[in-house]
């Protein structure tokens, strides 16, 4: 599709990044918002089930915020109870796409969530769970609903169910989908037509582009997108030459058309599958009072340690929502965390070094994961983690990217991770844990057209990438 081709290459676009950011500015000043932390017992329309200690919607919809007993036979860690988020509902993650003057541009919402750190970050077109977009509420509908609902098979671009974060939510998905539209459609007051490359270049910002946008974006095959649009890769090098692409970014490239590495694609599902079969995991919900080490209190349900993260009631106003005032939980971190790629260059190609990683949240126990992936606890000075001090001390110039991204604000309470993608010297260790592969880019494209695969933290490096 040479017209998505486009937007991710080309510097046509309707609006500046300047523009855009400052639009972004306005927002923040134009639009109340009040986030008050509150106890748990001023969180109108919530409660304490008095037999379970579920913090659950009076409606019975939403979410809820129960407990798990965990046991396993992997790691060090193998049995463990934890306050987790139920929302057993599918929502919509979605684009609306429309080609203009040969180009095709996204419409991005600008969106305050009560949990973002800085209020205003670039959303999907609609971004609504099912209790939303059903008007539980019994505020308005979102806005462009009706476009996905009654999209056609032809005009989708994207669609796959994508998992959310396993460790906080007990298997969580929603759709990912971005759909084409033809006719013309109103562009309301909160929303922008943006090209592919203003929204990568967006997201080399700290906190601009929210975690949902990061995972719509990631399901987009440029690999497929490339190899319909051109011959023969002599077109496709030419193309980049014409786009004055850097050597970087076209071994980049190489990497996404890489169906083969060191490992074929066979090698690596037998490699999962082999963890799959060697590993078991066993997830209970127990009722959230039953949460050994866990204490539910008067504003916070938490870990008797303070370790990991805690559950806080806030009550909100944000003045251009469907419903302008609310109560909700939210999961705050205690720690910071990090998500990070290494990649290095096996047999002249771009290769990046991934891991199973068991979450209690999963579907399938495992999920292909970024090299370093410690989001509830601590990384500062620890060496329990493989690879983390690499990725901490690499040299500026093996940095392909280190940015701060938030999680999904809907949910969670101020928490952003650093994100970053690292190049590896020649010298690093040929040795890995039994959990690790290495693939190429093309590879993990290959697993991102199924559900379940790669987790959302990968997703979300992945979607940085912006192959220029």
């Amino acid at each position: 599709m040479l017209s998505l081709l486009k937007s991710l290459y080309q510097n046509q676009n309707l609006v500046s990044n300047d523009s855009i950011i400052e639009w972004i500015k306005r927002k923040n000043q134009n639009i109340l918002v009040d986030v008050h932390l509150v106890s748990f017992n001023h969180l109108d329309k919530w409660q304490f089930e008095r037999r379970t200690g579920n913090l659950v919607h009076d409606s019975g919809k939403f979410f809820s915020i129960e407990g798990i007993k965990v046991k396993t036979d992997y790691g060090i860690i193998q049995e463990w109870r934890q306050p987790i988020i139920n929302q057993p509902e599918i929502g919509f993650l979605g684009i609306i796409a429309k080609e203009m003057d040969g180009m095709l541009y996204f419409l991005m919402q600008a969106k305050i969530e009560p949990g973002n750190v800085n209020c205003v970050q670039l959303s999907p077109t609609l971004q609504a769970t099912k209790s939303n977009y059903n008007c539980v509420h019994q505020g308005k509908s979102p806005l462009y609903l009706e476009y996905f609902q009654n999209a056609k098979p032809e005009n989708i671009i994207l669609d796959q169910l994508q998992s959310e974060q396993g460790a906080r939510f007990l298997r969580k998905r929603n759709r990912n989908i971005i759909i084409r539209v033809e006719e013309e459609i109103p562009v309301y007051d909160d929303f922008c037509w943006m090209s592919v490359s203003q929204i990568k270049q967006l997201a080399l910002i700290d906190n601009m582009v929210n975690m949902d946008t990061r995972t719509v974006l990631s399901g987009i095959l440029w690999n497929e997108i490339i190899k319909s649009t051109f011959d023969n890769n002599h077109d496709i090098f030419r193309f980049l030459e014409d786009h004055r692409v850097s050597e970087l970014w076209k071994d980049m490239v190489v990497s996404a058309l890489s169906a083969d590495g060191i490992y074929t694609i066979n090698n690596i599902l037998s490699w999962l599958s082999r963890l799959k079969s060697q590993y078991d995991l066993f997830v209970d919900r127990i009722p959230l009072n039953e949460t050994k080490d866990w204490s539910i209190q008067e504003s916070e349900i938490v870990r008797e340690d303070r370790k990991y993260f805690r559950v806080i009631g806030a009550k909100i106003t944000i003045s251009n929502r469907e419903v302008q005032s609310w109560c909700q939980p939210l999961v705050q971190p205690m720690q910071e965390g990090i998500c990070a790629f290494i990649i290095k260059k096996i047999n002249n190609v771009y290769h990046f070094l991934v891991q199973a990683k068991l979450e209690c949240g999963n579907f399938d126990i495992f999920e292909l994961a970024p090299t370093v992936q410690c989001l509830t606890g601590g990384y500062k000075g620890t060496t329990k983690v493989p690879f983390l001090d690499y990725v901490l001390n690499v040299s500026e110039d093996q940095v392909l990217f280190d940015t701060l991204q938030s999680e999904e604000g809907g949910r969670f309470f101020k928490e952003q991770n650093r994100n970053r993608i690292v190049i590896a010297k020649d010298d690093f260790a040929d040795s890995i844990p039994d959990n690790y592969i290495w693939m190429t880019l093309g590879q993990l494209y290959q697993f991102l057209k199924f559900n379940n695969y790669l987790n959302i933290q990968a997703r979300s490096l992945i979607s940085i990438l912006n192959f220029k």
